[in-house]
C-alpha cells in the first residue's frame, strides 16, 4: 500500500497564514503587489518557494564506481523507498521547506510538496553542461527538441495543481566563465560550417559591416580575408566585444523565446522558472530573460543581494534562487571540489545561512530559494568529482543538527520578512 503524506502540504499554508487571499486561479503564478514580488499558490495565497535540491532516494554515486553511499545507509534505515520518502517529505515540512528543487526524485512528485521539473532542452539539443559547449539555438533540432520535451514533460502535467514550474535548462554556458575564455561570438564562429547559428553569426557580421571584410579587419585588429575564416580569428579589440554582445542578444532572445513558447504551448497552467543561471551572465542574457515567467539563478556567495537587484534591473521579472549552500570545513568532507563559501562549522553554516535567508528576502524581487542539496556529496567525489558538505543530512541520513536549528528558524522567518517590504510600502 503505498502512503500519501498529508503532512507536507500543511508546510505550504506555514508560510501562507497571514496572506489574504488573491484570486485563486488553481495553480501557481507570480504577481507584484504594492512592488513586491511573490508566487501565488493555487488557493490563492502569497508564498515564496523554499526548496531543497536533489531530494533522492540513491544520492550521489561515487565517482568511477556504482556505489551509492546514501542509498546503502537508507536501504538498512527503511523497509523500503514509500517509508524513506513519508519520513523525509515530514522532516522538509518540520524544517520549514515547502518545494522540491530540481533534480528530487520524480517518485516524489505528488506526495503533497509541490516541486519543480527540469527539463535540459539545450542539454538535449548538443549543449554540454560540464564542458560549456553551446547548443545551435538556430538549428531545427533545437526547436524540435524543445517542442518535443514540452509535449513529453510538460503537456501530460497541465492540470497538476502541485507543479511551481519548469526549469529549461541548468547553467549553460552563456560566455567566457570556469569552462573556457571564449564568448558566444567565437563559439558561434567555431560550429560546423553548414551549421546554422554559424551562418547566423556570419550574416549577422556582413550586416554590420556591410558585406567589407577590410572594416571588420580594421575594427576587430584582425586580418582575415573573408567572413568565412572568422572562426579562427577572434578579435581583441572594443568593437569586437560590442558585437559579440550584440548578437549574444540575439542569441539569446532566441533561446528564451523557443523555451517560453514550447513550454507555454504545452502546458499553459505552470510557469517557465528560467533557465538557472551560473551566477550573473552577461547582461544582453537578463534582458533575454524577460521572456521567462522567473528568473532562476545560483548563488554561491554569503550576501546575494547585488546579483538579485541587477537581475531584476535588466530582467524586470521576479528571481528565484535556484541554489545556493555554505560547507562546513570539520564536516569530514574534503570540500576540495564544488561552489560555495567554506565556514569553519555547523554553527557557523547555520548563521550563513539565516543570513542570506534575510537579505536575500528583503528584497521586492525575491520570491525563494532552493538549497543544494538534500545529502552530502561522498568524500570520494560524485561524477564529477566534487566532495563537499552540502547537505542538511549526512550520507548515514543524520541531520545536522545545529546546521537544521538554523535553517528552520530562518525557513519560517522569511515570509515575514518579505512581507514586511508591503507593510512598510503602506504606510509610505
Amino acid at each position: 500500500m503505498k502512503l500519501r503524506l498529508a503532512i507536507p502540504a500543511l508546510s505550504v499554508a506555514i508560510f501562507c497564514l497571514v496572506a489574504p487571499l488573491l484570486s485563486a486561479q488553481g495553480y501557481f503564478r507570480v504577481e507584484e503587489r504594492s512592488g513586491v514580488w511573490w508566487f501565488v499558490n493555487p488557493s490563492g495565497r502569497r508564498t515564496l518557494s523554499i526548496g531543497v535540491d536533489n531530494v533522492s532516494y540513491h544520492g550521489d554515486v561515487i565517482h568511477g564506481t556504482a556505489i551509492h553511499p546514501y542509498f546503502r545507509a537508507v536501504s538498512k534505515l527503511y523497509p523500503g523507498f514509500n517509508a524513506w520518502a513519508t519520513t523525509e517529505l515530514r522532516r522538509l515540512g518540520l524544517w520549514g521547506f515547502n518545494t522540491l528543487g530540481a533534480w528530487s526524485d520524480p517518485a516524489l512528485w505528488r506526495r503533497g510538496m509541490p516541486y519543480t521539473v527540469i527539463l535540459d532542452i539545450a542539454a538535449r539539443s548538443g549543449a554540454n553542461w560540464r564542458e560549456g559547449m553551446p547548443a545551435d539555438f538556430y538549428s531545427a533540432r533545437f526547436a524540435k527538441t524543445a517542442q518535443k520535451i514540452a509535449q513529453r514533460e510538460c503537456a501530460p502535467r497541465a492540470r497538476d495543481r502541485e507543479l511551481v514550474g519548469y526549469f529549461s535548462d541548468n547553467e549553460l554556458r552563456w560566455g567566457p566563465d570556469w569552462r573556457g575564455k571564449q564568448n558566444m561570438l567565437a563559439m558561434y564562429l567555431n560550429l560546423p560550417s553548414r551549421a546554422p547559428g554559424r551562418r547566423r553569426a556570419i550574416e549577422f557580421l556582413k550586416r554590420k559591416y556591410s558585406g567589407n571584410i577590410q572594416r571588420l579587419n580594421r575594427a576587430w585588429g584582425i586580418h582575415a580575408r573573408r567572413f568565412t575564416q572568422l572562426s579562427s580569428q577572434p578579435g581583441v579589440t572594443e568593437a569586437y566585444r560590442a558585437d559579440n554582445l550584440q548578437f549574444l542578444s540575439q542569441v539569446a532572445q532566441r533561446y528564451f523565446d523557443v523555451c517560453a513558447q514550447a513550454i507555454h504551448s504545452a502546458d499553459p497552467n505552470h510557469l517557465y522558472l528560467g533557465a538557472k543561471f551560473a551566477g550573473l551572465p552577461p547582461d544582453p542574457v537578463l534582458t533575454a530573460a524577460h521572456s521567462a515567467d522567473v528568473v532562476s539563478v545560483d548563488i554561491y556567495d554569503f550576501d546575494p543581494r547585488a546579483s538579485v537587484e541587477h537581475i531584476f534591473r535588466l530582467a524586470r521579472r521576479p528571481v528565484l534562487v535556484a541554489e545556493f549552500a555554505f560547507r562546513a570545513e570539520n564536516s569530514g568532507l574534503p570540500n576540495t571540489q564544488g561552489a560555495g563559501p567554506k565556514v569553519p562549522d555547523q554553527s557557523a553554516r547555520g548563521r550563513a545561512y539565516a543570513n542570506y535567508v534575510e537579505w536575500l528576502e528583503s528584497l521586492p524581487a525575491a520570491v525563494g530559494y532552493h538549497w543544494f542539496e538534500w545529502c552530502d556529496e561522498p568524500k570520494q567525489g560524485r561524477f564529477d568529482g566534487e566532495n563537499s558538505n552540502y547537505g542538511l543530512v549526512n550520507v548515514h541520513d543524520r541531520p545536522y543538527a545545529r546546521f537544521i536549528a538554523a535553517v528552520n528558524s530562518a525557513n519560517r522567518s522569511a515570509f515575514s520578512i518579505h512581507d514586511h517590504l508591503m507593510k512598510q510600502a503602506a504606510t509610505h
